[in-house]
Order: C-alpha cells, then structure tokens, then sequence
C-alpha cells in the first residue's frame, strides 16, 4: 500500500478521533447542564445570562480551558471578536469553531491526497501535488474563519442601518414619558423583525443588566464589539441617561438628524462610484455597437467600391 494512502487513511483516523471525542464532550456537557438546571431550580436561581435570542437554547459545552493561557494562544483574541459580531455568543461555539477550523486542515488534504491517489495519470511527487495540498491546508483552515468573517461583516453593516431607526424609537418612547429600562423592553420585545441585530444584542445587555450589572458594563461589549463610533456614543448617552437623567429627546434628534445626513452623504458616495464603474461598462459593451451602427455602413461601401476597383 503507498505511503500516502497510509498518510490519508492516519488522517481520516484522526478526524474521527476527534469526532467521537467531541460527541462525547457533548454527552458530558449535557448531562453538566442538567445537573445545573435542575439545581438552578431547586435554588430558585435566575436564568443564565448569555443568549442570542429568547428562544434560543442556553445549551453550552464546558470550555474552561478555552480561558487558559493555552487557549488563548489557539482561539486568538481578534476570533473571539469576530465571532461576536458575528452573533455567536455562546462560549462553546469558540471550541466548535477550533474543531471546524481543525477538521478542515486535516479532511481537505485527505481529500486531495486520495483524488491524486485514484488518478491513474496523478502524480503525488511534483511541485503541483504539493501546491494543491498547500491550497487544501489554508482553505481547510482558514475556511470556518471567512465564513464567520462574512457574517461578522454583514451583521456590522446591518447594525449601521439599524441604528437610525433605534434613535428614533428611542426617543419616541422617552418621549412618552417611559424610562430607559422600559423602553429597551419595548424595543427587545415588539421591533425584533425592524432592528433583527440590534435587538438581539440589546437582549443579551439586558439580561445582563439584569443580573447585576450596571447598564455601563452590559453595553460596553456592545459598544466595543462592532467598531461603530456612532453606536458607542449612542450606548454612552443612554448610560449618561440611566445615571443622571434629564431631557434627551432634544440630543437624541439631533443625533439621529445626523446619522440620517451622513446616510446621505454616504449614498451620495456610493452613487458616484456606481457612476465611474458604469461609465467603463458602457465603454466595453455600447461603443462597439454604436461603432458598428455609425461607421458599418460607411466601411461596407468602402469594400463594395474596392471589390469593383478589382473587377
């Protein structure tokens, strides 16, 4: 037998080792979970904190050792954040994402190593061969981290959307005489399908709030997490609220009136990039045809009269 299927069949080992050790790190947490659960009622203990969404399941594997300095160093800071943002708030989806990010560096090159394998004209010596498995690694790697990446990068461009629309609601609820408190409620509760991001990241800082915390440290990792400045100073208005009150409903327009403008002006940009990019568009396809059309005519007579010059 070859000494590369050997290797292939080793991989293909190794990543159902790691299959099976993960169901049974599932097995463990969820029976961990049920012990907590039910001690939690016996207690009368409030329910955990940190969810996505109010249906969602607060099913969560033990990761302890993920807050190591080990474990630093394998899941980096900048993952953490990105998986944030990207909604996955769950501490055990920073293990599953180490296990997708492993599974893909050892299946792809198996994969590509027994496609050359099958290959009667494959060679598993050359340079290609090497190029190929190289590619595997990164993609198989490096995969799980685009695909959150994309979704991280979609969530902070629907958070800058959203946040207009916040400031106006909030200032409409402060305006009818409700408190912070109740007005994030309102919001978290009737206007999930109008603000679908925020209103989940709001849900999280709320549950958090309510468990202890002060309203600065349940919104900071709100504040922090998309690198929105205009969100950070909205987060930081409503804490200057909850702390020393007063009338908001003056700041808060005009604070709206301004992300609604730099909305604009942002648009405007956009349009006339749009502008230059249809511009070498219609270059590439209409000049033709409108060379054609223009000077065609003038071209055939051209070669009718020569053809006759022959004759």
């Amino acid at each position: 037998m070859p000494f590369q299927f050997v290797i292939a069949l080793a991989s293909l080992a190794v990543a159902l080792g790691c299959v099976l050790l993960g169901v049974a790190s599932l097995g463990k947490a969820r029976r961990t979970r049920r012990a907590s659960n039910v001690l939690e009622r016996a207690l009368g203990g409030a329910q955990v904190a940190e969810k996505s969404t109010p249906k969602r399941s607060t099913f969560k594997i033990d990761t302890k050792w993920l807050d190591t300095r080990i474990g630093k160093m394998i899941v980096a800071e900048e993952d953490r954040r990105l998986l944030d943002r990207a909604g996955f708030t769950d501490i055990s989806v920073r293990a599953r994402f180490l296990a997708a990010r492993i599974a893909g560096a050892v299946l792809l090159p198996s994969l590509v190593l027994i496609a050359a394998h099958n290959n009667t004209h494959g060679n598993t010596h050359g340079t290609r061969f090497i190029f190929l498995m190289f590619g595997a690694l990164v993609a198989g790697f490096m995969g799980p981290k685009w695909i959150v990446r994309h979704k991280a990068t979609a969530r902070q461009r629907s958070v800058s959307s959203e946040l207009p629309m916040f400031v106006d609601l909030l200032r409409i609820l402060q305006g009818v005489g409700l408190s912070l408190d109740q007005s994030l409620h309102v919001i978290v509760g009737e206007f999930t399908t109008v603000l679908p991001v925020l209103v989940q990241e709001l849900y999280i800082a709320q549950a958090q709030y309510a468990t202890g915390r002060t309203r600065e440290q349940a919104m900071k990792r709100l504040a922090t997490t998309y690198d929105n400045d205009d969100l950070a100073a909205v987060l930081r208005l409503m804490v200057q609220i909850e702390q020393h009150g007063g009338a908001v409903q003056e700041p808060l327009k005009t604070f709206g009136d301004r992300l609604r403008e730099v909305r604009r002006v942002s648009l405007r940009e956009r349009i006339g990039k749009l502008t230059v990019k249809m511009t070498g568009v219609m270059v590439l396809t209409l000049l033709p045809a409108l060379l054609i059309m223009t000077a065609g005519p003038g071209f055939l007579a051209i070669i009718h009269s020569l053809a006759g010059l022959n004759k």
